[in-house]
């Protein structure tokens, strides 16, 4: 293999909350936000979406408010075709890793964002919480994202080294 060729131990991020219409959401939208020059993009899907719904207008007031727009962002459904060797499956619990691995047979690389974040909080449904409530959601994320793309990148540049 070329020297100069450089692999990507994971082409594809897919952040999975519950419902899917807002913390993964938001999740999503910040990744990709944040990202810069990575070749790496994000998606968000939900555990149980039985039907599309727009994301969550609070989470759409204070994406906003941080000059990111999800206002046409909808719930998609997670399926075992989401799963793959080069996708990182993040999810907002410990206890939907443990749900996704027995219900999904081709489940792999699934990790809780707090986990692979090195952090010890999950990301808590908000629903039904006052704005300041989500504002803190997106604080709490956003932090947590940021500490995933460094850790990609670590693991990016300890695959180069090895080339």
């Amino acid at each position: 293999m070329c020297k100069d060729v450089v692999l990507l131990r994971y082409s594809k991020v897919i952040f999975v909350s519950t419902s899917g219409n807002c913390r993964c959401i938001l999740s999503k939208a910040i990744f990709n936000n944040l990202k810069n020059d990575m070749d790496i993009y994000a998606e968000a899907r939900g555990k149980v979406v039985l039907f599309e719904e727009p994301a969550n207008p609070k989470a759409v007031a204070i994406a906003k408010s941080k000059g990111i727009s999800i206002e046409d962002e909808t719930s998609k459904q997670l399926s075992n075709e989401d799963f793959g060797e080069d996708v990182l499956v993040l999810v907002m619990t410990d206890l939907l890793k443990k749900e996704i691995y027995e219900e999904y047979e081709s489940a792999i690389n699934v990790y809780s964002i707090r986990e692979f974040a090195l952090e010890a909080v999950d990301v808590e449904v908000t629903y039904g919480g006052e704005l300041v409530d989500y504002g803190e959601l997106y604080e709490h994320i956003e932090n947590l994202v940021t500490k995933v793309i460094v850790r990609i990148k670590e693991m990016e540049e300890e695959t180069e080294e090895k080339l």
